[in-house]
């Protein structure tokens, strides 16, 4: 007796593309209803992927994703056949996201969770000053710079790596702190930190070198302290084709030119 087909339920990017093979899949396979769904089918680019995931904090629904959209390196290639076979069969990569604590300038504290990277940036023409903390210990007195960021493993391939930052093994159980565009000192180059570090940044003269802090595509602006560190009690499932499991593709991005 065979298993039965996943229940799944489609979202999509509002790109025409994207819109037209939702049409196509829902047609084809029914739309579950979300609260009844074993897995949600994400279609577009990366962009929907993270958001879906940013979604499934509260139900930890697995996404499977289909490429319809511009960068797709969490999704897999669109084909409207065969669909529930390709999710059965699918390689489950287990994610942790992070966890950003800022407190702003004039005391709100406000928590966001990231799965790719928090990152901080300057807000005006003049380079933001940071010291940085490392497990409570201060490893740098000041950074200037354009910004800097944590990157975890699944989101080492993107802003991070555009930054110079080092490629991440999905399970090397580290995290990156990359600097962007830093101004002094020169020649630091970034670090790689235990997965459970707890980075702490602290803004010098924020009131007048204003920076703003964003977890993956949710922004505080003046912040005056961030922390950041993995979220243990969360956990994200995406899944991939046989043979395109996540970390084959951030191996594979090690070697591209």
């Amino acid at each position: 007796m065979s298993a039965p087909s996943p229940r799944i339920h489609f979202i999509a990017s509002p790109r025409p593309e994207a819109q037209t093979a939702f049409a196509s899949l829902t047609r084809r396979y029914g739309q579950e209803k979300l609260e009844n769904a074993d897995v949600i089918v994400a279609i577009g680019g990366d962009g929907t992927m993270l958001d879906a995931l940013h979604k499934r904090f509260e139900d930890h629904i697995p996404v499977y994703g289909m490429h319809k959209g511009s960068v797709g390196f969490l999704m897999n290639d669109y084909s409207d056949d065969d669909l529930p076979n390709r999710i059965d069969t699918a390689v489950r990569a287990i994610i942790h996201p992070l966890v950003m604590k800022a407190t702003l300038m004039d005391g709100t504290e406000i928590t966001y969770n990231a799965i790719n990277e928090v990152s901080l940036i300057r807000q005006t023409a003049q380079a933001a000053k940071l010291k940085i903390f490392v497990d409570n210990k201060e490893r740098l007195d000041v950074l200037a710079c354009d910004g800097v960021l944590v990157a975890t493993p699944a989101g080492s391939t993107a802003y991070n790596l555009s930054a110079h930052g080092p490629i991440l093994p999905i399970r090397s159980n580290l995290l990156a702190l990359t600097p962007i565009s830093p101004f002094r000192p020169r020649r630091w180059r970034g670090a790689l930190l235990k997965h459970d570090a707890v980075v702490r940044f602290e803004t010098i003269d924020g009131e007048h070198r204003s920076v703003a802090a964003t977890a993956d595509t949710q922004e505080v602006r003046n912040v005056q302290t961030v922390e950041v560190k993995e979220d243990r009690q969360n956990s994200l499932t995406l899944l991939f084709d046989e043979g395109q499991a996540l970390e084959d593709r951030i191996l594979q991005e090690q070697f591209a030119y």
